[in-house]
């Protein structure tokens, strides 16, 4: 039973050991173990043995074995000797730089910086991972001027401090302006450091720093591109480049450099033109392109050096806008009236010769304002005072070549070619310009009614040579008419000739034929005249034949009417007697043809009784006029028959 519980006792302590295998030998060997993506920051509690026991005032990092934070750091591995009581080991991460970045360094300990400086210059240390060695090499303490790149490293951040930040980029078309903050201080008279090379655009600071680099502004400037740059140590603007376009050059005006000679001579005394990089008004201007200009060392004045065309208009001005400021001249004419006129004045600056205009004037818009405005405004008013309107609009030419003369001369003074002056628009008082307007008006009339008369008399006489030119054609016409009718009469008496021969034969054939047929038509003629006669001669004999019997019995039979008519009217006299049975035939017929038979108006008048009055007789007339002429005919007929009937009765009567 003992021997069991003894060797549970053992299993256990050997599965402790299994377990606690780290405790174990750390306080029984003093082993530590780092692993392979850390380090060992070492902090020593205290010095059994050695003259060094403490650290000297003002330092925090043992490199002696002193008591407190140790330089030296355990890399990753095993190690032994490193007591619990004696030794505290922390284990920490490796510094990571990521890809586009740097690690700037501050350090905790170290030399004390010189005074004026403000950053630890440079020392060995492995890139900061080796702290004995960087305190050693008397590095110092604070800001450094060296940076850590991307990627990993083993720093005692019991010593170094890191802090990540952004690489430097510039972009196209860009510059970027320096300011050092660490170096040497600038030259008395001097905006910006002198110009030191081999620090490889600033990245390597300490080499800008031991070449006696000042602080402050510096003339050397960084293109596009990508920088490891200490924002400690530099301050970065980035501006655009500058751009100087065709038909410009720039004259480069420096603010730094020594005093150079004057490269214009004795003649030119209105400053000083040097060589190119000292202080003043460069000689070779800068010509079409895109420059890295510090702009806070160096000024670009742009020069136009084509034609270049300034309006003294109030409603124009050019692109480049060096005539903003100029309006239209108003003058006075020697005769009180003021008037507006237009002027263009063209100029052209040479190449040479602009660092000679930048320096007198420092600007173009200086030369526009200092001498063209007044030069030109003044010469045009003091010409207009010599002169009316009038006479000022009519030799406005003559006006405008003596104003290009007396302008070129006085640019040439200038370093300035006048190209031309151009006289515009010219604006009179209104009630002048009508009285001007009025007089042209009529001497154009006049003109006019000149030509007018001209061209009516041009046209008479061409009117004139346009009859002749007609008649003559009708003559021509004429005379082509009769030479066509002779020639078609010779044609016509030929052809009647010829037809009269063909006509004679035609006629002498045709009488022969006719003849022929005139004896054969005779003959048959005289045989139907035969014929005829016999017929004509038979239905004569007949139809002479029926008259007469038709006559006598028509005689008859009108005889045998008569007589029983007349018998009838006989009875009818001797019955009613004459005058009524004439009254009573009238009457019938008149009742027949719808007459009316008593009058609207009737006559009377005194007469015998057995005669009848002069007014019946008329009565009847008119009665009778009324009746059909056949009916009037037979009433007649009765009458007379009537009349003879009672005349002897009458007679009788009235012996």
């Amino acid at each position: 039973m003992e021997a069991l519980i003894s060797n549970y006792w053992w299993v256990l302590v050997a599965l402790l050991c299994v377990v606690l295998y780290k405790y174990i030998l750390r306080f029984l060997f003093g082993m530590v173990i780092v692993p392979e993506d850390r380090i060992g920051l070492i902090t020593k509690k205290f010095v059994l043995f050695g003259s060094d026991r403490e650290l000297p005032d003002g330092r925090i990092i043992a490199v002696k074995g002193e008591a407190g934070f140790q330089g030296k750091t355990l890399a990753p591995g095993l190690y032994f000797g490193m007591w619990f009581w004696q030794y505290s080991v922390t284990m920490e991460q490796f510094t990571i730089i990521p890809e586009g970045k740097i690690g700037l360094i501050m350090a905790k300990d170290g030399s004390e910086i010189p005074t004026g400086n403000i950053l630890g210059q440079k020392v060995e240390s492995d890139n900061f991972q080796d702290a004995v060695k960087f305190l050693e090499n008397g590095g110092q303490r604070g800001r450094q001027t060296s940076y850590i790149t991307s990627g990993s490293y083993r720093i005692n951040t019991m010593l170094f401090q890191v802090s990540v930040t952004d690489m430097i980029r510039i972009q196209e078309s860009m510059v970027g302006i320096v300011t050092t903050l660490d170096g040497l201080p600038i030259e008395a008279n001097q905006i910006a450091g002198k110009l030191v090379d081999g620090h490889n655009n600033f990245q390597d600071f300490d080499a800008f720093i031991k070449q006696g680099g000042n602080r402050g502004l510096q003339p050397q400037v960084i293109l596009a591109g990508s920088y490891n740059l200490n924002p400690w140590a530099i301050q970065l603007e980035e501006i655009p480049m500058t751009e100087i376009a065709i038909g410009y050059v720039g004259v480069v005006i420096s603010f730094i450099g020594t005093d150079g000679n004057d490269l214009t001579g004795a003649d030119f005394k209105h400053g000083n033109i040097v060589g190119k990089g000292s202080k003043g008004v460069w000689l070779e201007p800068l010509g079409p392109g895109k420059y890295p200009i510090n702009k806070y060392i160096m000024k670009v004045e742009l020069v136009p050096t084509t034609n270049l065309v300034l309006n003294w208009a109030s409603a124009r001005s050019e692109a480049h806008n060096l005539d903003k400021n100029l309006s239209t001249i108003t003058v006075r004419s020697k005769d009180g009236f003021p008037f507006n006129l237009d002027v263009a004045q063209i100029i052209h600056v040479p190449t040479t010769e602009a660092p000679k205009v930048i320096a007198r004037f420092g600007n173009m818009v200086n030369l526009v304002s200092q001498v063209l405005e007044p030069t030109i405004g003044n010469y045009f008013r003091n010409s207009a005072q010599g002169s009316d309107v009038i006479a000022f609009l009519s030799t406005r030419k003559e006006r405008q070549e003596s104003a290009k003369e007396h302008i070129r001369k006085v640019l040439d003074e200038y370093n300035v070619n006048a190209v031309d002056t151009l006289i515009g628009d010219i604006v009179p008082p209104e009630s002048l310009m009508k009285t001007l307007t009025d007089r042209k008006i009529a001497e154009e009339q006049k003109v006019t009614y000149e030509t007018q008369k001209q061209a009516q008399e041009t046209r008479q006489g061409m009117e004139k040579e346009t009859a002749i030119a007609d008649m003559q054609k009708d003559i021509v016409k004429a005379q082509q008419s009769v030479e066509i009718a002779e020639r078609t009469a010779s044609a016509t008496v030929k052809k009647s000739e010829g037809d009269a021969a063909g006509v004679k034969l035609a006629v002498g054939a045709e009488a022969e034929a006719t003849k022929m047929r005139a004896h054969a038509e005779a003959e048959a003629t005289k045989a139907r005249a035969q014929a005829d006669s016999e017929a004509i001669k038979l239905r004569a004999s007949a139809e002479a034949e029926q008259i007469s019997l038709t006559g006598s019995a028509e005689a008859g039979k009108i005889l045998a009417v008569g007589k029983s008519t007349a018998e009838a009217y006989e009875l009818a006299v001797k019955a009613l007697g004459g005058e009524n049975f004439t009254r009573y035939k009238i009457t019938e017929e008149l009742s027949k043809g719808n007459v009316k038979l008593i009058p609207d108006v009737l006559i009377g008048g005194s007469g015998g009784n057995h005669g009848g009055s002069a007014m019946d007789g008329l009565l009847g007339l008119k009665l009778m006029e009324l009746m059909d002429p056949a009916q009037r005919k037979e009433v007649v007929a009765v009458a007379e028959i009537v009349e003879t009937k009672a005349k002897p009765k009458k007679d009788n009567i009235n012996p």
